[in-house]
C-alpha cells in the first residue's frame, strides 16, 4: 500500500517541537526514505546500521534524534556526542553541515583531528563541545587525555560514518576496540553506524556494535541508478586528437569521449582507479586546456583544496578524480560520474556514482569508459549486479594482532595500569576480537614487553606503563602503514605540488628526469634524500614517466570475475551454432546497459577463441596454453583467486625446477614465466596433485622467500614496537628481521594480513578439489589463445605516451653509463672487476687469462662470485653459477650492449637477451625496450623470489 503523507510525516513526529520547527526552517517538508525508516528506531535510542545512496540525507537521518536528544537534556556537562568520518577532509564537511543546526537548538558543535591548534585543543578541553566531529586516530588520543576523558565520560551517542570504508581496514578494527574503551569510560552508548552500501549489512551491524542489537535500515542503492557501459569507436577526428597529445589513436577516442560527455553535462567527476591514471589523463585535458581538474590523495592539502573549490564555483566542469573523492567530500552538487576503466567491485561502482544527483528522488546516472574485452565485459557484469544490489561483503580483519598490541598499550595508556584479565575483556568485547585465544593475548603482551612497551608484573598478573609506552602510543595513533614519501616542491613558485612514492623515487627519479603530478610535466632538478624532497621546475613537454605510487590494485571479487567468464560461455555456445557478432551482442542488450559496438568489440576475442577451436575458460573449465617460457593458467576466479593459485604454482615449479618463477596474475588469467623444459603439464600436475588440504602450509613455506611478506612484516614489526622506525623500512635486514621474528606474534599477525588481503585459501582449494574430482574440467593449448593473450598486461591504463621522449631516453643512457657492474671471469674465475658501466670496453676481457667468458653481474652479487669459485656447491648456489654463465655467453656473444641491458633493473640474462635479439634502426629504441622492461619489472618485482 502506497504510504500517505500523513504517514510520511510520521518520522518527524519522532523529534521534539524545536527539532521540528528548525526542519520547517531549513525546508525539510517531508522525510527522505531513510529519514522515514531510520528516525523514530534512532529517536527511541536503539543502535542503527543506515545504509542509502548518497545525497538521501543520512547525515540528517542520524543526526536530528541526536540533536534532539541533547536540545532536551537538563544538564550538559561534557561531550555528549561523537560524530566519527574517517577522512580529516570529511570532517571540514560535516562541520558545516551541523554548524546551522547547532546554532539553531543552541547546541555546540566543533571538529578536533590532527590539523587542530594547540590552542583550540586546550579550548576544547576546558570547554568540551556537545558534538565533537573527530576521526578514529584523534579518538585514541583524546581517550589519553585527562581533561577530555572526562569530557568524554558523558558521551551518549557516537556516529560513524562511512562506515563500510572502516569495516575493511585495521582502522576499523582499531576503532571498534576505541569503541570499547569508550564504553568503559562513558557506560553504555547508542552507536549509528552510515553508509552508502554493504554486502552484508548484519556483519556490519556487529562490527559497529560489538555483536550487540542494531536495527539495520537499508535503502536499495541499485534502485535510483543508471549505468551506461561504452567503449569509445574511433573517429576521424581522434585521428587530429592523438597527434596533438602525442598518444595513439585509441587514447585519443577515449579522452574525446570522456571530453563530450563532461561538455554534456553542468558538473562531472570522472573517476579512475590509480593515481597513475589520474595523473595522465589530467594530463591530456590540460594539453587540450578544458576546464577539468585533478584531485587525488598525493597531491598537497592546498592544491585539493583549491580545486574543490573551483569545482564548485563552476570554474570547472569536470575533476578526474581517485577513491579520494568517494566519500562524499562537498564538492556542491554533482549531475554526471564517469568510471574510466572497469571499476572491479560493485560497492566501488554504487559509491562513486551515488555521488551524482544529489536531489530528492533524483536519478544518480553513471557512464563507465571502457577500453579492452575484459575491462567491458567486466564493467557489464559489475553494473548489472549493482542494479540487481548484488554487493560484496565487507572483509573485516579478524583477530588482527598488531591491533590487539596498538590497543594493550592504549588500555595502558587509559588507566596507567591495568589488570590483563580486565584488557582480555575489554578487547574480546570488540566484534573482530571476540575469538581471540588467551594464549594469543599473551603472547602478544610478552612480545611488548620484551619490546619496553609496557611492563608486565607476572606476579600481579598486571601491565602498567614502561619508558616506551607514552612515546609509542603517539606515534601510532594510526594503523595506517607508515611509508617513505617524497615533498615535490616547485621551485619556481616556491611552494609544494604533492608527494612521490619512496620507490618511484628511488627506482626513476634523478636529475633531468620527467614526470606528471597535478596535470602538469615536472623536470627533477635535484632529489634531496636527507630532506625526503624532490625539486622540480615546470616544463612543457609530451613525454616522462608517471608518478608510480604502489596502491594496491582493487582486486575483482570472484563472483564478478565467474560472470565474466559466463558471459563468454553464453557467447561460445551462439558462435559455435553460426551467429555471427552483431547478432550475440544484441542478445546480450536486455540483461546488460550496453550498446551493440561495446558489447561486439568485447566479444571479438571469443569469437576468435572459437574460430581458433580454442576452448572458452569459465569457472567449470580451466584452460592451460602456453609457448616457450611463457605459460597461461586460464581462470575466471577473480584476483584473490588466482593470486593463491599463481603463488602456488610458481613455488611448486620453483621447488621442482630449482629456478625461480616469473607471475602476474590478472582476474581471468595467471601468467607464468617458467624456466626451460618446463611447460603447461607442469602447471596441471600441480592442478590434479596438490592435496587441498595443503595450500595454506605451502603458501606460508613459499611466502618466506618473498617481498610481500617481508615487507609486511616490516610494517607490523613497527606496530608491535620491534623495528624502530629511524631504522626505516628499507630492503636492508629484511632477512635477519625475519629470521629474528619467524616464531613471534609479530610474523603471525605478518602471514595473517598477507592471507586476509591477498589471497583466497578456502576457494583456492575448492579449486584444486573440483579438478581432482573431475567437477572442474582442465584442458591445454599448445599455443596461445586470443582469450589467454587478452589479459590486463595487453591493455594497460592509460599511463605514458608509446614511446619515451628524448630527455627520458637520455637521462636512462645516462643513468646505466654510471651503474656499476662486477666482471668476472668464468674461465679462470680469478679475476674480477668492479667498475661504471661507460667504463667497460666493446668486447670484455680478463687481463689474467685473456678469455672473452666474462659474467656482467649485478654491484652486490659477491655471493654469485663465491659460488662460481666453489668446488662444491649446493642447489642455491648451482642456480647462481647458471644465471653467471648464462651472462657470460651473452656478453661473449654481444659485447657491451649485453652489458649494458644486464645493467638495467630487473633485466637478467634472459630479458637482455630477448631485448638484445630484436631488429632496430635506432638505437634509442634499444633503450625504450629497456626502459619497458624496467617498468615491467617495477610493476611485478613483488611476486619475485
Amino acid at each position: 500500500m502506497a504510504d500517505t503523507e500523513s504517514s510520511r510525516m510520521d518520522a518527524f513526529t519522532h523529534l521534539g517541537d524545536r527539532v521540528r520547527s528548525a526542519l520547517s526552517e531549513r525546508g525539510f517538508a517531508t522525510p527522505t526514505e531513510p529519514q522515514r525508516r531510520a528516525i523514530p528506531p534512532l529517536a527511541a535510542g536503539e543502535n542503527a546500521l543506515v545504509l542509502a545512496p548518497t545525497g538521501t540525507g543520512k547525515t540528517e537521518t542520524a543526526m536530528l534524534p541526536v540533536f534532539d536528544s541533547i536540545h532536551r537534556a537538563e544538564d550538559r556537562f561534557g561531550i555528549s556526542a561523537l560524530y566519527i568520518t574517517p577522512l580529516r577532509a570529511l570532517n571540514r564537511d560535516m562541520r558545516e553541515r551541523l554548524d546551522w543546526w547547532g546554532e539553531y537548538l543552541d547546541v555546540e558543535v566543533d571538529v578536533r583531528h590532527g590539523d587542530t591548534t594547540q590552542y583550540r585543543r586546550g579550548k576544547q578541553a576546558d570547554d568540551p563541545p556537545d558534538v565533537l566531529v573527530t576521526t578514529p586516530e584523534t579518538l585514541q588520543a583524546t581517550l589519553t587525555g585527562e581533561k577530555l576523558r572526562t569530557a568524554l565520560s558523558d558521551v551518549e551517542h557516537v556516529v560513524v560514518d562511512e562506515v563500510h570504508e572502516l569495516a575493511s581496514s585495521k582502522r576499523g578494527a582499531q576503532l571498534t576496540v576505541g569503541l570499547e574503551r569508550l564504553r568503559d569510560l562513558a557506560g553504555p552508548f547508542q552507536r549509528i553506524g552510515l553508509s552508502a552500501t554493504v554486502g552484508s549489512p548484519a556483519e556490519v551491524g556487529r562490527f559497529l556494535t560489538g555483536d550487540r542489537d542494531c536495527a539495520v535500515v537499508e535503502v536499495e542503492a541499485g534502485t535510483n541508478v543508471e549505468f551506461r557501459v561504452r567503449e569509445p569507436e574511433v573517429t576521424d577526428e581522434d585521428e587530429a586528437l592523438a597527434g596533438k597529445l602525442a598518444t595513439d589513436v585509441e587514447i585519443a577516442s577515449h579522452v574525446r569521449t570522456i571530453r563530450d560527455v563532461v561538455a554534456a553535462h553542468e558538473s562531472t567527476l570522472i573517476f579512475v582507479n590509480t593515481r597513475q591514471t589520474a595523473e595522465a589523463l589530467g594530463s591530456r585535458f590540460k594539453r587540450l586546456e578544458e576546464p577539468i581538474g585533478v584531485h587525488h590523495g598525493s597531491l598537497s592539502k592546498e592544491a585539493r583544496i583549491e580545486v574543490e573549490d573551483a569545482f564548485k564555483r563552476g570554474e570547472v566542469d569536470g575533476l578526474v578524480c581517485t577513491s579520494s573523492m568517494e566519500l562524499g567530500i562537498d564538492v556542491g552538487r554533482v549531475d554526471h560520474v564517469i568510471q574510466y576503466g572497469s571499476p572491479r567491485e560493485v560497492a566501488r561502482l554504487l559509491q562513486r556514482v551515488g555521488r551524482a544527483g544529489h536531489r530528492r528522488d533524483a536519478v544518480s546516472e553513471g557512464t563507465v569508459v571502457t577500453s579492452h574485452p575484459d575491462d567491458t565485459l567486466e564493467a557489464l557484469a559489475i553494473a548489472r549486479r549493482a542494479v540487481a544490489g548484488e554487493v560484496e561483503p565487507a572483509t573485516i580483519h579478524h583477530g588482527s594482532l598488531d591491533v590487539v598490541a596498538n590497543q594493550t598499550v592504549g588500555l595502558v595508556m587509559d588507566h596507567g595500569e591495568v589488570g590483563a584479565r580486565e584488557a582480555y575483556e575489554t578487547l574480546t568485547r570488540a566484534y573482530p576480537f571476540r575469538s581471540l585465544s588467551e594464549a594469543a593475548f599473551r603472547a602478544v603482551v610478552r612480545e611488548l614487553s620484551s619490546n619496553r612497551l609496557l611492563w608486565l608484573d607476572e606476579d600481579a598478573d598486571r601491565l602498567e606503563k614502561s619508558g616506551g609506552t607514552w612515546r609509542y602510543f603517539y606515534a601510532n595513533l594510526s594503523m595506517i602503514p607508515d611509508e617513505e614519501t617524497y615533498e615535490v616542491y616547485d621551485l619556481s613558485a616556491r611552494k609544494t605540488v604533492g608527494t612521490l612514492d619512496e620507490r618511484f623515487v628511488l627506482n626513476f627519479a634523478g636529475p633531468g628526469e620527467t614526470f606528471i603530478q597535478r596535470g602538469e610535466m615536472w623536470r627533477i632538478t635535484e632529489v634531496d634524500e636527507e630532506e625526503a624532497r624532490v625539486e622540480v621546475t615546470p616544463i612543457e613537454d609530451p613525454g616522462g614517466e608517471v608518478p608510480s605510487w604502489t596502491g594496491q590494485e582493487i582486486p575483482v571479487p570472484a563472483a564478478v570475475a565467474g560472470e565474466v567468464g559466463e558471459m563468454r560461455d553464453v557467447a561460445t555456445t551462439q558462435f559455435e551454432r553460426g551467429a555471427d557478432r552483431r547478432a550475440v551482442a544484441r542478445e546480450f542488450l536486455p540483461r546488460y546497459p550496453g550498446d551493440e559496438y561495446t558489447v561486439r568489440e568485447a566479444l571479438d576475442p571469443v569469437e576468435r577463441q572459437v574460430e581458433a577451436g580454442a576452448p572458452t575458460p569459465t569457472a567449470d573449465r580451466l584452460v592451460v596454453e602456453g609457448q616457450g617460457r611463457g605459460v597461461v593458467l586460464n581462470a575466471p576466479f577473480g584476483h584473490e583467486v588466482n593470486e593463491t593459485l599463481g603463488r602456488l604454482c610458481s613455488a611448486l615449479i620453483g621447488q621442482k625446477t630449482g629456478s625461480s618463477v616469473g607471475m602476474e596474475v590478472d582476474p581471468y588469467r595467471i601468467e607464468l614465466e617458467v624456466p626451460g623444459r618446463t611447460g603447461p603439464s607442469d602447471v596441471v600436475e600441480v592442478l590434479e596433485t596438490t592435496d587441498p588440504d595443503h595450500v595454506e602450509g605451502l603458501l606460508e613455506l613459499a611466502l618466506k622467500n618473498s617481498g610481500t611478506l617481508k615487507f609486511t612484516l616490516a610494517q607490523v614489526a613497527a606496530k608491535f614496537g620491534a623495528l624502530k622506525r629511524y631504522q626505516g623500512q628499507g630492503r636492508f635486514g629484511a632477512d635477519r628481521l625475519l629470521a629474528a621474528l619467524e616464531d613471534t606474534p609479530v610474523y603471525d599477525e605478518a602471514v595473517r594480513e598477507v592471507f586476509h588481503t591477498d589471497l583466497a585459501v578456502d576457494e583456492a582449494a575448492a579449486v584444486l578439489e573440483g579438478v581432482q574430482t573431475g567437477d572442474i574440467e582442465v584442458t591445454t593449448a599448445r599455443e596461445h589463445t586470443p582469450i589467454g593473450t587478452g589479459g590486463r598486461s595487453s591493455g594497460r591504463e592509460l599511463l605514458v605516451p608509446e614511446n619515451a621522449d628524448a630527455s627520458v631516453v637520455e637521462t636512462l643512457k645516462e643513468r646505466i653509463r654510471n651503474d656499476r657492474v662486477i666482471l668476472a671471469c668464468l674461465h679462470c674465475t680469478e679475476w674480477t672487476r668492479k667498475t661504471k658501466v661507460r667504463r667497460v670496453p666493446d668486447q670484455p676481457r680478463c687481463p689474467e687469462c685473456e678469455s672473452t667468458r666474462i659474467a656482467a653481474l649485478n654491484p652486490w652479487d659477491d655471493d654469485v662470485v663465491t659460488a662460481v669459485r666453489a668446488k662444491e656447491k649446493d642447489d642455491e648456489q648451482e642456480g647462481m653459477t647458471e644465471r653467471a654463465y648464462r651472462s657470460a655467453n651473452l656478453v661473449q656473444s654481444h659485447g657491451k650492449r649485453a652489458v649494458i641491458a644486464m645493467a638495467a633493473r630487473g633485466v637478467g640474462p634472459h630479458n637482455a637477451a630477448r631485448i638484445i635479439a630484436k631488429l632496430r634502426e635506432d638505437e634509442d629504441d634499444f633503450y625504450r625496450d629497456i626502459l619497458e622492461q624496467e617498468r615491467q619489472y617495477a610493476r611485478t618485482q613483488s611476486f619475485w623470489d
